[in-house]
């Protein structure tokens, strides 16, 4: 059983190393490079990198869906393995993720109400079909759909409906981290900003805890108590409030000016900066 109080963090991941095997035995592959963070209990941490930087591997690690090479993943001070299926289910009642495309991560031939209450099933077998249908129908209340959408198909939904949906069945189990795996990046601005205040509005009334795995910037200054920045498996930077701008990593700096702002002047001043450091770069020279 996890311990949902304490001092401790919730999530503490510590040196962490994952390696995937190399082709016909050759080096192994190091995804995920002494990777160290934790979360706090009602924190948000955004984990942000390009594509192949680690982002999704240490998301599948914590889950038990990877293992760890070496290092070590605590929840609530409980080390996280992939070797015993009693702990992966007893992580499972903790650790929930809310995945990047609606339209895959559901399964399309059962009804909203069954997916969203498949987790009280596995967790919660004892509770009678009327107890799970009323608290089936609390939890789309939550996330702003009527309940009668629990008696639809995901093919009936819209991408923003799909993806309320598939945050109601992470958080009816009452998790304490929920993982989002570019859980907005599929979405235009405006359902993106929706699901968004969704998630901070699930955070201020359960609790619970986010690792929100993303590229984009944008998102995750609008939700995020801090900022870790992977490179090639490796935290380039570990950014809260009080880190000033002069003191992040070129890379962290490369990832925060490429995030377009809505403003021509300002794009035209970002692009002339930029233009200018690259005409005072000294060209390569063949020694």
């Amino acid at each position: 059983m996890y311990d949902q109080h304490g001092d401790t963090p919730l999530l503490q991941v510590d040196d962490l190393v994952v390696e995937y095997p190399g082709r016909r035995r050759g080096t192994p592959f190091k995804a995920v490079d002494h990777v160290s963070f934790h979360i706090g209990r009602g924190q948000t941490l955004g984990l942000v990198g390009e594509s192949g930087s680690g982002k999704s591997t240490i998301a599948r690690a914590i889950q038990g869906l990877v293992p760890a090479t070496s290092g070590s993943i605590n929840v609530n001070g409980i080390p996280i393995t992939t070797e015993r299926l009693a702990d992966r289910r007893s992580l499972a009642k903790v650790v929930q993720t809310v995945f990047q495309d609606p339209y895959g991560s559901l399964n399309p031939v059962k009804s909203v109400g069954s997916i969203i209450e498949e987790g009280l099933l596995v967790q919660q077998g004892t509770l009678s079909a009327a107890a799970r249908t009323e608290l089936v129908g609390d939890e789309l209340d939550r996330v702003g759909l009527p309940r009668t959408a629990a008696s639809k198909r995901p093919g009936e939904l819209s991408g923003g409906q799909r993806q309320r949906v598939a945050i109601a069945r992470a958080v009816i189990t009452r998790p304490a981290l929920v993982i989002c795996d570019e859980a907005v990046s599929a979405m235009d601005l405006s359902v993106q900003a929706q699901v968004l205040n969704l998630l901070a509005d699930l955070q201020h009334d359960l609790g619970v805890s986010y690792l929100f795995i993303t590229h984009d910037l944008a998102v995750v200054r609008h939700i995020t108590t801090q900022v870790a920045v992977l490179e090639h498996g490796r935290i380039v930077d570990l950014l809260d409030g009080d880190t000033h701008q002069e003191q992040w990593d070129p890379y962290t700096k490369k990832l925060f000016d490429a995030v377009p702002i809505p403003d021509p002047d300002i794009q035209l001043a970002k692009r002339a900066t930029y233009a200018k450091s690259q005409s005072s770069t000294p060209p390569l020279t063949a020694s």
